[in-house]
């Protein structure tokens, strides 16, 4: 089976945060995801970490203000600067977490001028941190509309011309699904790029069970491919995170 991990951003919500991480290991999660802990201090959630024996796999760059911020500045022409100092903020965060992936948010940008300034800030970035795992995710139109990086052809085309061996392809089934309507024919153009995987249920983004994705065939597929990396529940629970996390067992029965 998939080693699965979850999102404590989304999951375990009617929880305060620092009580996320010993939910999460309760109901045998043994990773952890958070899209932007820069709210809480390091220490308090590396304490987290360790008591419930949980790995931090995945936090996102840059630290914005999530309710209202902008999603990243990688790809928009004439924040180079700043989206620089932020990728450095990051990345001692995700060093003193242990987090496995960086993932290097693109923003909001179009055209050929934001490609390009995106490709020289993500051969900065793997440079800047050749030990650190760096990820990019093609986000859908609807939920982000704007979103530099919205196709996964495009995505591979990047990571192609970027070069850089740490960094590799977030694959999210969800997005995956959103932008082309058959999210297991991109895992089979893209599949093998992904370092990193996120799911959720399509339509609504809920538990990965009932809707459009075969989520049990798609975990014996990753397992019949002998995929390494984790599998992150990244979804907005349809009422109590802990009454819909049966999608664990029925993955493990299927």
């Amino acid at each position: 089976m998939p080693r699965f991990a979850a999102n404590l951003t989304l999951l375990f919500r009617e929880l305060p945060f620092l009580d996320r991480f010993q939910a999460a290991s309760d109901f045998g999660f043994k990773g952890v995801e958070v899209l932007f802990p820069y709210d809480d201090p390091v220490g308090d959630m590396t304490r987290r970490l360790s008591m419930a024996g949980l790995k931090m796999v995945l936090i996102n760059c840059p630290p914005p203000n999530w309710a209202g911020g902008e999603r990243g500045f990688a790809a928009v022409p004439g924040l180079t600067e700043r989206f620089r100092h932020d990728f450095k903020r990051a990345l001692r965060y995700a060093e003193a977490l242990g987090a496995t992936h960086l993932h290097i948010m693109a923003g909001k940008a179009q055209g050929l001028v934001a490609r390009q300034t995106y490709v020289e800030n993500l051969r900065w970035a793997a440079k800047e941190a050749p030990k650190q795992s760096l990820t990019i995710e093609p986000l859908n139109a609807v939920d982000m509309p704007g979103y530099f990086l919205n196709d996964f052809d495009q995505a591979a085309d990047i990571l192609d011309e970027v070069g850089a061996k740490n960094l590799g392809l977030q694959f999210d089934m969800y997005h995956a699904q959103m932008i082309t309507g058959d999210g297991m024919a991109v895992w089979d153009k893209h599949g093998k790029r992904a370092v990193h995987i996120q799911v959720g249920g399509v339509p609504g983004r809920h538990e990965p069970t009932k809707g459009d994705i075969d989520y049990p065939a798609y975990f014996a597929r990753l397992d019949a491919e002998s995929y390494k990396g984790w599998v992150s529940g990244e979804y907005h629970p349809d009422g109590d995170t802990r009454h819909g996390l049966g999608w664990i067992d029925m993955v493990e029965s299927s």
